[in-house]
């Protein structure tokens, strides 16, 4: 994934918060490139992941794994299950950064527990020093910012050695900004540009989420390398469009 990126590619991936990896195979047949499991905002567990995992490794696609604020240890378990990297919400310092890189790689880089016996070292079949070079090469730790302190932050936060790319919540962020469900109010896209252009200098993915197809297009010419769409928001608009389809109800 991370040679893809640096070789250029924009990177089209969905958002799965529901704990079926049925969809993980739908999206793998749909030709996706990756899939995000949400364990911050969705239900799933480490058992759920593992078998999440397990389907997208089937259709060749790389899992990227969103963990609650200050996880060390699930960032640790989900690399251990094969994940390609993670996705840390609500970093607002360099600080915090440097603790996500620390908490996701192996010595020297970080002092992530090491270990060759479980799922992510083929169960004890790859070599140590193997094993070591490959996880350096492929580990990929994103941030996300999502406050007024992260945005005043950003530069500083990016310049994290072992931080690869950046996911502004606009959510959260527009919270935090004092406009609540207004992701589109200036103040806040500005914020946004700014930790855009920051990652653009720095030379860090920017990876987007986005509401659908048309969305992600846009976020692509726009200089995302990654972009997620949010299923359950496709799902619900689907849903929505036939209630409609289906005229009033008695």
């Amino acid at each position: 994934m991370k040679s893809r990126l640096t070789a250029g590619e924009r990177l089209l991936g969905v958002l799965v918060r529901l704990p079926a990896e049925e969809l993980v195979e739908m999206a793998g047949f749909g030709g996706i490139d990756y899939v995000v499991v949400d364990c911050e905002h969705g239900p799933a567990d480490v058992l759920t992941l593992r078998r999440h995992i397990a389907a997208a490794q089937l259709h060749g696609m790389d899992v990227l794994v969103r963990v609650g604020q200050n996880e060390p240890a699930l960032v640790q378990r989900v690399l251990d299950q094969g994940a390609t990297g993670v996705i840390v919400p609500h970093v607002d310092t360099p600080e915090q950064a440097a603790a996500v890189v620390d908490h996701a790689h192996y010595p020297p880089l970080g002092s992530r527990g090491f270990a060759t016996y479980g799922r992510d070292g083929g169960y004890g079949t790859v070599q140590a020093v193997d094993h070591l070079r490959s996880r350096a090469e492929r580990t990929l730790v994103v941030v996300m910012i999502e406050s007024r302190l992260g945005c005043a932050n950003a530069e500083r936060i990016l310049a994290v050695q072992g931080v690869d790319g950046v996911m502004v919540g606009p959510a959260d962020l527009a919270v935090s900004l004092g406009h609540p469900g207004a992701a589109g109010e200036p103040r806040v896209r500005t914020a946004v540009d700014s930790v855009h252009e920051h990652a653009a200098r720095l030379g860090r993915v920017r990876a987007d989420i986005v509401p659908g197809p048309d969305e992600a297009k846009a976020a692509m010419a726009h200089g995302a390398g990654l972009v997620v769409i949010n299923l359950s928001h496709v799902l619900m608009g689907v849903f929505g469009a036939l209630r409609e389809a289906s005229g009033p109800k008695r």
